[in-house]
């Protein structure tokens, strides 16, 4: 289940940071903890991520310090350092391009390296299974043409390491202009998927891009908690179209978007530029390789067990059928016809803890009724709990 943090709407950005860091600290610590591993098996240290996220900073600051200020007092308030908590928000961009791929990576040096600086390993000496590399997210947006009531929508699975289901928080706060906002996120994280009270609403896939991390750009989560500042698609477009060649993106993802206006749409964002996917029949599917044209050169290997383009065919399946309502959402998040590959995927117990890739939450926003609902665990075997957003 979920933490909710509700931070207090008159405090400065630095302590809007310190209350949901001091909050949610245990949420905290405990992504610092599962990344930590995550990133040694990939070959790179805590250490290292740490310095690596630190090259950021400049770009975070050019986009908006507030953001920066409220990253410090997360730090304090979780008793961390500003480095651990922009090796958070910087994740996308740390984990290496062939992250999705069937390829290995020799992370014996770093995980010592993380033993040698005191750090807690949740998986002792055991290796961490290539499986979990293959985590996977799909995402659907409904403008009113396709929507039973007329109304939009976007749903969508956050497939990941089952562990970071302890991690998860329902942060509710505002950015420095006063827009109030929603998002599950992981502790520590700025954002991940929501809406604000505008009724702009994002999620995320990840994407995997050839030029990932090799030079700073606006992280991937940053750029979330940036855009749910946006009153509408339309001005995020316009925020994407100014971050792009002045800015630029630090790893690629792709951003399903819809607002209170009925616009839906999914934005593709990577170091080499951004592109946008629009409605067929008022509806956008998508799972996690690229699909516009102009960033499919960009595309990095992706592993078979990743079932990407499967997913995204059964997605379409679900795009397909007209009048798509909430109870329609829920069944496209319960979809379970590929197994342990599906839209909602079950943990494979056969595998080891750490190897267990699954639907960690679901999540169905209506943007014209500004409501959600979250599945906390595998859809397939819970219910979708409506949420309390802020008026």
């Amino acid at each position: 289940m979920f933490t909710s943090v509700h931070v207090p709407q008159n405090l400065s950005a630095h302590d809007r940071g310190f209350f949901y860091g001091q909050t949610a600290r245990s949420q905290t610590l405990h992504s610092r903890n599962t990344y930590a591993r995550l990133f040694a098996s990939c070959g790179t240290s805590w250490a290292k991520a740490c310095d690596k996220a630190m090259t950021y900073h400049g770009v975070i600051h050019q986009l908006d310090p507030a953001l920066l200020l409220e990253m410090e007092g997360m730090a304090a308030g979780s008793g961390l350092a500003l480095p651990d908590i922009l090796a958070l928000n910087c994740r996308t961009e740390i984990l290496p391009a062939n992250f999705l791929s069937d390829a290995t990576h020799q992370g014996e040096a770093a995980l010592q390296a993380n033993r040698d600086a005191g750090l807690p390993d949740w998986l002792g000496d055991a290796p961490i299974d290539p499986a979990a590399a293959n985590g996977e997210c799909t995402a659907m947006v409904v403008a009113p043409l396709a929507s039973r009531q007329g109304d939009t929508w976007l749903a969508q699975n956050w497939d990941w390491i089952g562990r970071q289901r302890q991690a998860l928080v329902l942060l509710h706060s505002r950015n420095e202009a006063g827009q109030r906002f929603t998002t599950l996120t992981e502790g520590g994280m700025l954002a991940k998927i929501g809406m604000n009270t505008q009724g702009f609403a994002l999620g995320l896939n990840i994407l995997r891009s050839l030029d990932d991390g090799l030079r700073p750009g606006v992280p991937v989560h940053v750029l979330l908690r940036h855009l749910l500042g946006c009153a509408s698609l339309k001005a995020a477009r316009a925020e994407l179209a100014r971050i792009g060649p002045t800015l630029g993106f630090g790893a690629a993802s792709n951003i399903p978007c819809a607002d209170a206006q009925g616009a839906v749409a999914c934005f593709e964002v990577a170091p080499a530029g951004w592109g946008e996917e629009q409605p067929t029949r008022g509806v956008v599917v998508h799972t996690n390789h690229f699909v516009c044209e102009s960033l499919l050169s960009a595309q990095a290997p992706l592993g078979l067990a990743l079932s990407s383009q499967p997913r995204l065919v059964t997605a379409q399946q679900h795009a397909a059928h007209n009048n798509i309502d909430q109870a329609s959402l829920e069944t496209f998040l319960r979809d379970e016809t590929d197994g342990h590959l599906s839209i909602c995927r079950s943990p494979d117990m056969r595998l080891p803890p750490e190897g267990r890739v699954e639907s960690v939450a679901g999540v169905i926003m209506n943007t014209t009724q500004r409501q959600m609902w979250i599945a906390p665990d595998v859809p397939k075997r819970c219910a979708f709990e409506q949420v309390l957003l802020p008026t």
